[in-house]
């Protein structure tokens, strides 16, 4: 991953604060690994690439010169968007099996690295990034929020970019234009004319993302298009929005990201801190991560703190 030093400042230099979508990194970690056991037969191979992936970019924050931040998970698969669409996301494959231990080892794992670990009921991690997004930039942070994924991009705005961990590359309005056609702000509406199948949200059949950006840019939002699909010249696509509509605008509210979460935790609770060596190395012995255990030793020790305590892994088994 390329270090998100990269990312631009705004001006005056506003302190930072970086947004982890943890469910992305999660099973982003799960496929970039093959699989390995602890000596147990525990499943690790998706908490290894988890940790590598935060301790590179813990690295990256601190030399940035620190800030804040917080990794957030989904908490379950049932949210409010399924009260309002049953078969939302309801094509989704079901989780592997051996990941499904690791989600618990993973928040342990964020713990044990120092990082804020944040959930909610009810809500997916994107409405909780949301959240906190517009409540940083509020009381004047750069928020930088570390995904790839295209929903939040509605998020983009003067003060809160994102940085994509798969491609290495900060996405900002430029790159949200050139992804949906439209700038950050009618995203959404661009997202409930189309649909999305990964998730499950109807949109208008027959209305991709090109036509959709065209619509939104020539009428202004998803409320104008639906008033006016009468003037459309097109016969087949003024008769598809006009039997699609309601669809179209379900298919707004389950896009949309919440910004509202009653969170627990403030901005400035979400400070980065020093990793603690009491914690952090039972944790990484416990889950047998010798060569990730080692090299941050090396650091603690090259650093003149003093030698965290080794523990032999079990005999026989390769280490990770």
């Amino acid at each position: 991953m390329a270090t998100v030093r990269a990312a631009p400042a705004s001006a005056g230099h506003r302190q930072r604060i970086f947004l982890i979508d943890g469910s992305g990194y999660i099973f982003r970690a799960y496929h970039a690994l093959p699989p390995l056991c602890r000596s147990d037969g525990t499943a690790t191979g998706a908490v290894l690439g988890f940790c590598n992936m935060l301790s590179k970019l813990l690295d990256d924050v601190a030399a940035d010169g620190g800030g804040h931040i917080a990794v957030i998970f989904d908490k379950g698969h049932l949210t409010f968007r399924n009260e309002i669409y049953a078969d939302y996301k309801a094509n989704r494959e079901a989780t592997p099996e051996d990941l499904v231990p690791q989600f618990a080892l993973i928040r342990d794992a964020t713990r044990a690295f120092n990082v804020p670990c944040i959930e909610h009921e009810g809500f997916e991690a994107d409405d909780i990034i949301a959240t906190y997004a517009r409540i940083a930039a509020a009381e004047g942070y750069e928020v930088v929020i570390i995904s790839s994924d295209k929903d939040l991009m509605q998020l983009v705005r003067d003060g809160i970019g994102m940085f994509d961990p798969i491609k290495s590359r900060i996405i900002g309005v430029a790159e949200v234009r050139a992804r949906f056609g439209v700038d950050p702000d009618r995203v959404v509406d661009v997202q409930a004319l189309a649909g999305d199948p990964t998730d499950n949200v109807p949109g208008v059949r027959g209305i991709g993302i090109k036509t959709a950006a065209a619509l939104i840019n020539e009428y202004g939002d998803l409320d104008a298009v639906l008033a006016r699909a009468e003037e459309i010249k097109q016969p087949k696509r003024r008769q598809l929005l006009i039997d699609s509509a309601d669809d179209a605008r379900l298919s707004l509210e389950l896009v949309r990201l919440r910004d509202d979460v009653l969170v627990d935790d403030d901005i400035q609770s979400l400070a980065a801190a020093p990793l603690d060596p009491d914690v952090l190395f039972p944790f990484l012995d416990q889950m047998e991560f010798t060569t990730l255990a080692e090299r941050l030793r090396r650091r603690f020790e090259g650093a003149g703190g003093p030698s965290p305590p080794r523990r032999s892994p079990p005999r026989g088994r390769p280490t990770n």
